[in-house]
């Protein structure tokens, strides 16, 4: 597995060696001993999600708060999507930004967005199946969301009709608009 920090060098592309021939391919997902190798990251994951989502669907942008901040690494196993963290840790150089990338099926790549960064994705395929596994459990009263289309933050998203969004996601407020407790340190 090898690691390539993204231009926010907290959030990493992971690349698994992909082992394949006439009948298929084989790779490892996940080794905790690789993972640390690669990242620096020692984290144990408590909760493995599974979503299937349609062409034109963009879920997040999502986190938790402390203390149920989570960390994810996602991953891609069927069609493909642009994948996007952005860093809400306020004492952070890099506060307000955004990092992306395309995860696919074919490219099998992963990517680890730690603790402090909220995450969403949009499905550029008919469909795709999204999997990532969580560095804690789900806690509706820690989960918050981050508009989508903040102007401030300006996540370049690859496409050119309004996307498909959940009434939470459509409702989702603006960077300006989060209190200092809606927000990492």
């Amino acid at each position: 597995m090898q690691a390539r920090p993204l231009t926010i060098p907290e959030v990493m592309v992971l690349e698994p060696k992909v082992f394949g021939d006439e009948r298929g391919f084989f790779l490892e997902s996940f080794n905790a001993g690789a993972f640390f190798a690669a990242t620096g990251v020692a984290t144990a994951f408590v909760q493995d999600n599974h979503s299937r989502s349609a062409r034109g669907v963009l879920r997040g942008l999502h986190y938790q708060l402390s203390p149920r901040a989570q960390g994810k690494l996602v991953r891609v196993v069927a069609g493909t999507v642009f994948d996007v963290a952005v860093d809400l840790r306020q004492s952070s150089p890099s506060f307000g930004r955004w990092v992306g990338t395309v995860l696919s099926a074919e490219n099998h790549r992963q990517m680890w967005i730690p603790p402090g960064f909220a995450h969403g994705f949009v499905t550029l395929t008919e469909s795709a199946d999204f999997l990532y596994k969580t560095t804690d459990y789900y806690s509706p009263e820690h989960e918050r969301a981050l508009a989508w289309n903040d102007p401030q933050v300006a996540v370049a998203w690859p496409f050119d009709d309004a996307p498909t969004l959940s009434a939470k996601d459509g409702a989702a407020p603006l960077l300006r608009e989060l209190a200092p407790g809606d927000l990492f340190p």
